[in-house]
């Protein structure tokens, strides 16, 4: 949910610092669960479980897409988030395609270098991955975002920035089942086996196709 009005855009505005020390403070007491993130309509929270579906998702799709890289390239799951302070926007992917020569940086990624950004689809936000981040990430300037929606086993890999009259958005959207192949920038992986919310439309499925 959204938790916080933003209503000063761009330029590092003393409104989005002001947020950006209200998440921090959030992190350093480690009492509320989930992740904290800035878009350009306040701060989101999202309470994804440590353990279960999502970051089984996340393991398996780490796991994957490294297989298939080259060693140049990671697939980065934690700490730290990407920023675009210009924006006002703070986003913490699940997973962050980056070579390693960007990730040695002081601070938060800066959200350009990244190759794709994955996120997996909260039980308690599903607008926040579908609608949120479709509109935040390509005005970073993330090129490629792919989802991964426990709750349907479907997901969806966005990508080709453009502009529109609402400012940048994906040109191209390719939507893909559990059990196809799906192509995140260069790298094509499996999403067989891949992990279902109990209680939705299917059963929670096993490790297998790590």
């Amino acid at each position: 949910m959204t938790i916080a009005p933003h209503d000063a855009r761009r330029g590092g505005s003393h409104v989005y610092r002001a947020m950006r020390d209200v998440v921090q403070s959030l992190d350093d007491t480690d009492t509320v669960p989930g992740k904290f993130e800035i878009t350009t309509k306040g701060i989101v929270h999202d309470m994804t479980a440590p353990i279960g579906p999502h970051e089984l998702t996340t393991l398996h799709l780490r796991k994957r897409l490294e297989k298939v890289m080259p060693e140049e390239v990671v697939a980065h799951t934690g700490e730290p988030d990407v920023e675009d302070e210009y924006e006002g926007i703070m986003r913490r992917p699940d997973v962050m395609v980056i070579a390693w020569t960007d990730m040695e940086v002081p601070g938060s990624f800066d959200p350009r270098t990244l190759i794709a950004a994955i996120e997996v689809v909260s039980r308690s936000n599903p607008e926040n991955d579908w609608v949120g981040k479709t509109g935040d990430y390509p005005l970073m300037g993330v090129p490629v975002y792919a989802i991964f929606d426990p709750r349907t086993g479907t997901g969806a890999v966005f990508s080709d920035i453009h502009a529109t009259p609402e400012g940048p958005r994906y040109a191209v959207r390719k939507d893909f089942v559990y059990g196809e192949e799906v192509t995140i920038g260069e790298w094509t992986i499996s999403t067989n086996g891949l992990p279902l919310y109990r209680g939705d439309s299917a059963t929670e499925t096993g490790p297998s196709g790590t």
